[in-house]
């Protein structure tokens, strides 16, 4: 058997990339997107490939596009339907396009052409009509007006973007200039004759969430005859919106709001399996921004909605999906630092884990077959079948034998006093802090220590695989990887994710910092060769170690993508969220806000520091990380800039991936003192 070695960037790039998968609705099948990245063209293409559930090799469903993805079969089993941008007959698509394709192969066919684009979709029951999501200019009528706008759009010279919108940028892109979010119903033609597309938010002030629309936004009934989704009531749309829910009538197209109130935030809408509940997500946003997402359901026969999981301390994740039997519901949520799939049983009120992460990251199931695609900190995302009665069985084998070649690291999660959240309490909160060890580690050598610095803050990692921020490729390099879950992440429980409120930087620096002495104390940890990086808020957070924490502790930072002056933060796109996570605006408490911000402390800072950032990254926009580099710079602090004019909040492409990781371990390389020992 050939030697093991460690893992290296380009293998993280020859990693295949599966999809959540769909399955037939005999549950024999499941299709799924396989995306695979070439670092020679520096590209990715994308394929479906159909798994069978009961045994036997996987089979590749299309080969002539490039991005197809987003595959569903069909509620007859005759067609499975996916998004891509091909050409056929001529025609290349400007937008992405709805295909269809026979799950025995044969060439896929556009479903219709959508001027507009399609976004995401559903299948209605019948299985001859969708719903599609397209971005739409909604004073226009009919689809021809739609694809004028289209073509003088993409043929207009000016390139300023003008608006009076409060949300006009999401992430990494600008909304659609003048567009907004619509559901259309697309009706497949039979014996040759051409599909029928209908905007069912034409005339009307209804739109799908400006952020990310997707088909966990909205449903149809059983009956095919019923369309819910969720809306913003009010007329200017904001980033922290308060969703409703409103059901229309496809064939009247009259549309009844049917839960909606001003303190609560609704979305992710399913219909029960006989459609006289709906389930959905509910957020008291009234009571605290902070406030998770609980599994709530409507009843038609009264016209009332309730909270279920209100006793259970968990954040519902979309999407829900019932059991045939309507009386339990299926989600992912997250639990100290992995994310399991759970079932909610709605008579009792009781959550249990059904598929144990990891992190599951997508799942369905019907005819009584289960299928999850999963990832841990040891693998990336693989799919397994689940049956009653049987073990879990994997039925896919995509990066088996390229990981049979890479010697990985062991992950353990530790758990230690952190800061005290309770006042009359003697102790610090308990606190999780995962560490990926160097393969083949030794605890009688010395290593060095790697902070790995979560972004959020309300996020929890753990035991996940990460592809731009890859714990296991960090410790191929011989750093023991620590992750610490500072408080303010998710899956611990509300009042410890609520906790950092209004006070940024004070708990999470605690907690870093006690994870550091908890390493320290370890006798296979070299104290002269400890080090921090951190993205986004993590990158917040070592900007703010910078000015707190004395020179030396770490021998260097690295901050991707962080925020440094909340002032100047006030151009991302969150922007309406300052006040709440801050707890004031800036025009109204510069104090306040400065007490939380990295920059009024930039005095102290003296740090080695390397600052990343993107052009295109919205959330963070790069001014935060061009500011924190000049200012090191006008200290006089060690420092160097890595910035990406192509790249946002993350790093996508595999050859700037691959300088990443190079300018990376070479600025650890440079201040670790074990290299001016050898040199």
């Amino acid at each position: 058997m050939p030697r093991k070695k460690p893992i290296t960037v380009e293998d993280l790039w020859q990693i295949e990339r599966l999809g959540t998968p769909s399955l037939s609705p005999d549950g024999a099948q499941a299709v799924a997107a396989l995306t695979r990245f070439s670092m020679d063209d520096n590209k990715s293409s994308a394929s479906l490939w159909l798994l069978s559930t009961l045994g036997g090799r996987p089979r590749p469903l299309t080969h002539c596009g490039s991005k197809d993805g987003a595959p569903q079969w069909s509620p007859h089993g005759d067609l499975i339907a996916f998004t891509a941008k091909r050409e056929q007959q001529g025609v290349k698509d400007d937008e992405t396009q709805l295909y269809l394709i026979a799950p025995d192969g044969g060439e896929a066919r556009r479903a219709a052409e959508v001027p507009t684009g399609v976004d995401a979709f559903r299948w209605c029951p019948d299985g001859r009509r969708l719903v599609l999501l397209s971005w739409v200019w909604p004073g226009l009528k009919g689809s021809k007006a739609q694809a004028q706008a289209h073509k003088d759009w993409k043929a207009r010279k000016e390139t300023g973007y003008a608006t009076s919108e409060a949300q006009y940028r999401h992430w990494d892109q600008n909304l659609p200039m003048g567009r907004v979010p619509h559901l259309h119903l697309l009706e497949l033609g039979r014996d040759g004759t051409p599909a029928k597309l209908r905007d069912l938010f034409e005339g009307t002030p209804y739109e799908l969430n400006r952020a990310d629309p997707d088909a966990t936004h909205f449903d149809i009934s059983p009956d095919g005859r019923r369309l819910v989704f969720a809306f913003d009531p009010t007329p200017e749309k904001r980033a922290d919106g308060r969703f409703a829910l409103a059901e229309m009538d496809l064939s009247s197209r009259k549309v009844v709001v049917i839960a909606r109130d001003a303190e609560w935030d609704f979305g992710a809408p399913r219909y029960s399996p006989t459609g006289d509940r709906i389930a959905f997500s509910a957020s008291h946003q009234q009571r605290k921004h902070t406030m998770p997402a609980q599994l709530a359901l409507w009843e038609r026969e009264t016209g009332a909605w309730e909270v279920v999981s209100a006793e259970w301390d968990h954040e519902v994740h979309a999407p829900l999906l019932w059991e045939e039997d309507g009386q339990a519901l299926l989600f992912t949520s997250e639990d100290k630092g992995r994310q399991h799939l759970w079932r909610f049983d709605l008579p009792d009120r009781r959550a249990e884990v059904v598929v144990t992460g990891g992190w599951v990251g997508g799942f369905d199931k019907t005819a009584g077959t289960l299928v999850a695609l999963a990832d841990s900190a040891s693998h990336p995302g693989r799919i397994s079948v689940h049956r009653t009665g049987e073990a879990p069985r994997r039925i896919e084998t995509f990066n088996d034998a390229l990981l049979a070649r890479l010697d990985l690291g062991r992950v353990e999660d530790v758990w230690f006093e952190g800061a005290r959240t309770v006042a009359e309490s003697a102790e610090g909160d308990p606190v999780q802090m995962w560490l990926v060890y160097p393969p083949g580690f030794d605890p009688k050598k010395k290593y060095p220590v790697l902070h790995n610095i979560h972004g959020g803050p309300h996020t929890g990692p753990g035991d996940n695989w990460h592809y731009r921020w890859n714990t296991q490729v960090f410790a191929a390099q011989g750093y023991v990887v620590a992750s610490v879950n500072y408080h303010g992440s998710s899956g611990f429980g509300y009042a410890f994710l609520d906790s950092i409120t209004h006070r940024w930087g004070e708990l999470e620096l605690q907690d870093v910092e006690a994870g550091t002495d908890w390493l320290l104390k370890r006798r296979w940890v070299d104290r002269k060769r400890v080090f921090a990086a951190g993205g986004s808020y993590g990158g917040y957070m070592v900007a703010w170690m910078n000015g707190h924490v004395a020179p030396g502790r770490y021998q260097a930072y690295i901050c991707h993508a962080g925020c440094f002056d909340w002032v100047g933060m006030f151009a991302d796109d969150a922007w309406a969220w300052h006040a709440r996570e801050l707890g004031a605006w800036y025009w109204d408490d510069m104090a306040k806000l400065n007490a939380q911000s990295p920059h009024a402390f930039a005095g102290n800072m003296a740090t080695p520091t390397l600052v990343i950032h993107g052009a295109l990254d919205y959330r963070v926009p790069d001014a935060q990380g061009l500011a924190y580099y000049n200012t090191l710079k006008a200290r006089g602090v060690d420092a160097r800039l890595l910035w990406f004019p192509d790249e946002n909040h993350w790093i996508l492409k595999p050859r700037n991936s691959r300088q990443w990781y190079a300018e990376y371990f070479g600025w650890l390389k440079q201040h670790d003192p074990a290299t001016a020992r050898r040199a």
